[in-house]
């Protein structure tokens, strides 16, 4: 017994020499991988099995149950905008009687739960017509499932109504936003993050028109049509959400002693490759991302499969702290410790997703210095113990979402109230140190938290903007006190997006300035970001950096560059540029380039790109749909059809947007657009036909109109493009005095773009208002830097002026 033991722990060595030092650097081929279940995992990993049961992971969603559902459900009743909702039981069931999809109150069963707390979600399903997934072990078919707005508090122990962000009146039952629509749907909006190998599994119903021939129309508003055979591996987010699917692993552990090889590693995601490796793993659902490649596994690449949300108003503010809900990624992409290789288990427990320690231990585990540096009043000038002695009140400050879900900016920054005084941003001081006594009483009880009374400031409330401004300047100065000549002085890279956001003289020169910067001063999501800004306030200058750009070491930055490159004042440069970008790597690379290439006509690219503008298309198209129950998918589909000489193709996505999301604006417009036009270039259609189509040419126009007059009214501030398809859309449907306001209204508010001023003088030629119509002409001429275009405009115009 004592040689074997000797032989095993000889082999032990040698086995453990051999991964140290001989295993590849690369990412290993687990192509062949398949999911398992976490049940496999128990018996050789208790201990990490043991503190995953009790997280939010293992709790991210449950079949409600008596054990499960934390809710009062004991005749516990809510009103909210008149609508009084009630939760019972019935029997074992959990049941809601609430608003429905027709705005009457009907029972619902409670199916399932989402979360532990601080707050807790129940959700409800809609029967789907019945099917059957052939050949599928350890999935589960769902049909349409929706989250209800009633939550429970679990801390307070008190029903809760969780309205969507921004909406302050009752929702009309048909309403997307409204509990029973798409936006609050989990197999659209919840299901990829809160369970393990979601496929969501839409078939869109089909509802041809009469542009195809079939005699029914499009021009409907009521249900959307399609169903969810959704499936999912595990309820929730298990062993296989964080590590890939397993069967590999398993396979090697039962026939491959010690259960690795070169290959295939331990036939797991090496999460321990890098730092970036382990981050991106967790990404995919703590990021404010869009999908643009279904089939993401722990171990992929996220850029391969995600497109992440740039620092963008009113997401972000300027200097990238979070506004609205943002999910923490892009965050860690800004900060110092992401930029010195700091992954997300340095501080956070993988399995229990609990911190490792309490308090300011959390930092000074890793950040020892002599004589406590940080975390003494010598550092942050606050009594021990204090509220403003805590490490990530001033570092990482809290946000509330969902009405009671605190989460911290892990952009890990340091607090400037100077930069506050210049952008108008908030700095985790100023956060302590506002008096509500100095605003009016009856303001009071809206001013709870930072964010509400930084959020009365953006809605121009002139008593919280004086006080901000107040605290502002005193913690400025208290900075200054403490932190004398050491203290930060250098402008924040926000300060350029700021400049470029807001449309000040200087900022071009400081947009371009942050992007030929490098470093933990110049993250690249804010130089990705720069050139989307510097895009839109000079295409040109856009133009020229993205070209230098586009062979950035960061795909966020490639990809960017890939869609401001058009601005190139040479195309041939902007087309030579994104047909190299087409081999890229990264798939989010690829398909930016391959999306902005179709803007150019198709002779004006070389045939050795035709291949790789294929795949890329290839690419786009298989990401599109993944969200094929989302209209702006089939939206996107038609416009790349239409970009490829493909009516008939575009027809049928525009007329699917229609049918999976009836109230959308958009599909009709475009829809219309086609048809008219094949109407123009037809010569020997029947006349029944032609009557036909011009019928539903209007019908789709007038719905169309509808629905903009509907989404500009529901904003206090629409913005210019919204404005300027509404102007359109009301010229179309010949009420030109009214669509010249409206395109007036969106030239104004859209400062710097030349074809709002074209179209509004234009407008105004077509009204004989000869003078509105010169000044705008002449506008367009300016805001264009003198285009061509703009300036035939405006000399057609002044040859038709009066004499």
């Amino acid at each position: 017994m004592r040689l074997f033991a000797l032989y095993m722990l000889l082999v032990c060595c040698l086995s453990s020499w051999i991964g140290c030092n001989s295993r590849p650097t690369e990412p290993f081929d687990l192509t062949t991988a398949s999911y398992v279940g976490s049940t496999k995992c128990i018996e050789c990993h208790r201990e990490q099995t043991e503190k995953h049961a009790g997280s939010h992971h293992a709790l991210a969603m449950q079949t409600a149950n008596s054990q499960t559902v934390l809710g009062d459900f004991n005749d516990a009743e809510i009103e909210h905008f008149g609508i009084v909702s009630r939760m019972y039981r019935d029997g074992p069931k959990f049941m809601v009687r609430t608003e429905g999809p027709d705005g009457a109150l009907h029972d619902y069963e409670v199916i399932y739960v989402f979360g532990l707390t601080p707050l807790q979600q129940y959700m409800i399903e809609f029967p789907a017509e019945p099917n059957t997934i052939d050949g599928s072990t350890n999935l589960t078919a769902l049909p349409r499932i929706q989250v209800l707005p009633i939550c429970w508090d679990t801390v307070k122990k008190q029903w809760f109504q969780l309205d969507p962000p921004d909406v302050k009146d009752k929702l009309d039952p048909h309403d997307d936003l409204h509990w029973t629509g798409i936006a609050q749907r989990w197999n659209t909006m919840c299901a990829e993050c809160h369970s393990t190998n979601f496929e969501k599994q839409f078939d869109p119903g089909k509802l041809t028109s009469v542009a195809n021939h079939a005699p029914s129309s499009v021009n409907q508003r009521g249900g959307a049509i399609g169903n969810y055979k959704s499936t999912f591996s595990e309820i929730n987010v298990s062993c296989e959400a964080c590590h890939g699917p397993g069967s590999v692993h398993l396979d090697l552990a039962k026939k491959t002693f010690p259960g690795w090889n070169r290959e295939r590693g331990y036939g797991l995601a090496n999460l321990k490759l890098s730092a970036e490796s382990q981050i991106q793993s967790c990404a995919p659902c703590h990021a404010r991302r869009g999908v643009i490649y279904p089939g993401f596994k722990a171990g992929d690449n996220y850029y391969d499969h995600f497109q992440e949300t740039l620092l963008e108003w009113p997401i972000y503010y300027p200097d990238g702290q979070v506004l609205d809900e943002d999910y923490i990624h892009a965050s860690f992409l800004q900060s110092k410790m992401y930029h010195k290789g700091i992954r997300c288990s340095d501080c956070h427990d993988p399995h229990t997703a609990k911190l490792k320690h309490e308090g300011n231990q959390v930092c000074t585990s890793c950040h020892q210095h002599p004589s406590a540096k940080y975390d003494s009043p010598a550092h942050h000038f606050h009594k021990t113990g204090s509220e403003g002695a805590s490490c990530i009140n001033c570092h990482i400050p809290p946000t509330t979402y969902m009405e009671v879900d605190v989460r911290h900016d892990h952009s890990f920054r340091l607090p400037r109230p100077d930069m506050s005084l210049k952008m108008g941003t908030p700095n985790a001081c100023t956060s302590c140190h506002l008096k509500i006594e100095n605003v009016p009483e009856a303001k009071r009880p809206e001013l709870k938290l930072y964010q509400d009374w930084m959020a009365a400031a953006r809605d121009g409330d002139t008593d919280v903007i004086a006080e901000i401004d107040r605290a502002n300047h005193w913690c400025d100065e208290a900075c200054d006190k403490w932190y004398g000549e050491k203290r930060r002085r250098e402008d924040h890279w926000g300060v350029a997006i700021h400049a470029g956001q807001n449309r000040h003289p200087e900022a071009v020169a400081k947009l371009v300035a942050l992007l030929k910067s490098r470093g933990e001063t110049a993250p690249a999501i804010a130089r990705a970001t720069a050139l989307q800004v510097l895009a839109n306030v000079d295409s040109s200058a856009a133009g020229y950096e993205a070209a230098l750009a586009i062979t950035d070491s960061h795909p966020l930055v490639r990809a960017s560059a890939a869609r401001a490159i058009i601005g190139h004042s040479q195309p041939t440069q902007s087309i030579n540029a994104l047909e190299q970008a087409l081999q890229d790597p990264i798939r989010s690379v690829r398909i930016a380039a391959a999306s902005q290439l179709l803007q150019f006509d198709a002779s004006m690219r070389s045939a050795q790109s035709r291949p790789h503008l294929e795949r890329a298309l290839t690419e786009l198209r298989e990401g599109l749909a993944f969200s094929n129950d989302r209209a702006g998918s089939h939206l996107t589909l038609g416009t790349i059809a239409e970009q490829q000489g493909m009516d008939k193709q575009a027809m049928e996505h525009y007329e699917t947007a229609i049918v999976v999301e009836p109230a959308m604006a958009g599909p009709r417009t475009n829809l219309a657009a086609i048809i008219s036009r094949n109407l123009e270039n037809s010569n020997s259609m029947p006349a029944e036909l032609r009557q036909k189509l011009e019928l539903q040419v209007k019908e789709l126009r007038a719905t169309e109109l509808e629905l903009l007059r509907r989404d500009v009214g529901l904003l206090e501030n629409p913005p210019a493009p919204l404005i300027y398809r509404f102007g359109l859309s009301l010229y179309l449907s010949g009420q030109e005095a009214a669509a010249a306001e409206q395109l007036i209204k969106a030239a104004e508010r859209e400062t710097n773009d030349a074809s709002y001023a074209e179209a509004a003088a234009m407008i105004l030629e077509k009204l004989q208002r000869w003078k509105d119509a010169v000044r705008w002409g002449e506008e367009a001429v300016k805001r264009s830097d003198g285009s061509p275009q703009s300036k035939a405009i405006l000399q057609r115009i002044r040859e038709q002026v009066p004499k």
